[in-house]
């Protein structure tokens, strides 16, 4: 079925709902229904996210390299960027990306994550797709892989949210479908993420506004309870979705008056820090990033943020894109993996940079199950705005682990160095990665709770399985 961007929001607003007022039973989600797991290798989850489809052939796995010439066919370019080595034998990354390249002995690059089948392709959808292991539209609201970590495992310290997101506006195009899986869902609002859009002004996040007293806020504070009560919440929630909010609520007031508050301030970073960090809001993000994780954040997700048409999402000049793309990833990521491993909190630290799926010049979709064109790809290159990949291709694509019992200096999978270059060695797809990453942080796999009188599992069914060949 090809859904459009209406049908989603439609029917994941309608299941939003629907949680609210199923009344889940308290008594259900005290505790989940799985067996114990001792095994963790990680404590903490920083999930850098590049949001709009990292092309793999021009990031993480190179092709045969076609520099840019007028009249050029535009089949024979699978990559745009000359191949560079890494710090791992016989291991290239596409140039612009050599500080990444060099700490690849501290982790693990997956060359063989194949997305979702699921017709027309909209980032949102699989978006939704990536971070709640759940193709949309679900009967109820799915968690976020956040927030079942947060759940389960509960925050490192009390007074740090445990699911923290930075860098994501929700005023922007396709805001309400990016709203639906920065969610809770059934979970709570407790487990739901603490939001901070621009990490520059995180310290905002965490304080009252400039010139409200302490008298004035606790009026306000309680002037919102007040109309959450007379919101559809307050209206159609369960009594176990009301008491979350007001957790939530709790959790954050508490958070305005700790001294843990000054992890979001990030001008007490020493400059020539600071400085390798600022390459705009990512870069600033991964460095928040680092300190919540010092100060006890569970689970933190830095985005180069989703906008329809921007950053990664280059349905044009993604060649010229993708040089400005990489230099707000390249220092921050390889910086970020440096301090960790210095401070020692790399070890039980999982790090995981991933896209919703790649890109290709030529092919929508995959070789097997293509899909609608979105794109208008030339067969001849006449001008610089044609020359790169366009195309939302699924059938292979990049993600790169590190820390929390991942291999150090491995490759797994492998696609084709011919088009399309799909995945032709060890395909792993979603279910995979997030039973993966709950192994390392010892979360059982048949994890689930009891909605609408059945079981919901962190992933589908229950049958997802941890690939185990990524751990040491």
């Amino acid at each position: 079925m090809n859904w459009n961007r209406r049908d989603f929001l439609k029917n994941t607003s309608a299941a939003t709902l629907a949680a609210m007022a199923a009344g889940i039973p308290l008594t259900n989600l005290l505790s989940s229904c799985n067996s114990k797991s001792n095994h963790a290798t990680a404590d903490t989850v920083i999930l850098l996210w590049m949001a709009g489809g990292m092309a793999h052939t021009d990031t993480f796995d190179p092709k045969k390299y076609t520099p840019f010439s007028k009249g050029m066919q535009a089949n024979s370019v699978l990559s745009t960027f000359k191949s560079v080595p890494t710090i791992l034998d016989g291991i290239n990354f596409s140039e612009g990306l050599q500080s990444i390249g060099n700490v690849m002995d501290k982790g693990t690059l997956i060359r063989s994550y194949v997305a979702a089948d699921m017709g027309h392709i909209l980032h949102s959808r699989h978006q939704y797709h990536w971070h709640t292991c759940y193709k949309p539209p679900q009967s109820v609201s799915a968690p976020h892989l956040g927030s079942w970590i947060a759940k389960e495992l509960g925050p490192l310290n009390p007074v740090i949210p445990a699911f923290i997101d930075i860098g994501q506006r929700f005023t922007l195009g396709e805001a309400e479908e990016l709203k639906a899986f920065h969610t809770a869902g059934f979970l709570g609002n407790e487990f739901g993420p603490f939001l901070i859009p621009d990490p520059s002004a995180g310290l905002e996040s965490v304080q009252p506004p400039v010139g409200m007293s302490s008298s004035r806020f606790e009026k306000r504070n309680k002037l919102y309870y007040d109309l959450i009560s007379k919101s559809p919440m307050g209206e159609y929630g369960s009594d176990y979705q009301k008491e979350s909010l007001k957790r939530s609520m709790e959790q954050a007031y508490i958070l305005l008056k700790s001294p843990e508050a000054k992890a979001f301030d990030l001008s007490q970073e020493p400059k020539e820090i600071y400085d390798i960090y600022n390459t705009g809001k990512f870069g600033l993000g991964c460095l928040m990033a680092r300190r919540l994780t010092e100060q006890g954040a569970r689970f933190i997700s830095v985005t180069t943020e989703y906008e329809p048409f921007k950053g990664w999402d280059t349905h044009d000049n993604g060649y010229t894109r993708l040089i400005d793309m990489k230099k707000q990833i390249d220092g921050p990521v390889a910086q970020l993996i440096k301090d960790l491993e210095k401070s020692g909190r790399l070890d039980r630290t999982l790090v995981i940079l991933a896209s919703e799926f790649s890109r290709d010049m030529m092919v929508e979709g995959r070789p097997d199950a293509k899909v609608q064109e979105q794109v208008e790809q030339p067969d001849i290159i006449q001008d610089i705005k044609n020359y790169g990949m366009h195309r939302h291709f699924t059938d292979g694509c990049s993600m790169l682990m590190f820390g929390g019992g991942i291999k150090k200096g491995s490759v797994y999978g492998k696609t084709a160095d011919e088009r399309p270059c799909k995945t032709i060695e060890n395909p792993i797809v979603i279910d995979q990665i997030h039973q993966s990453i709950y192994h390392a942080l010892g979360i059982a796999p048949d994890t689930n709770y009891l909605v609408e009188k059945r079981p919901f599992y962190t992933t589908p069914d229950g049958l997802g399985k941890p690939v185990m060949d990524l751990f040491s």
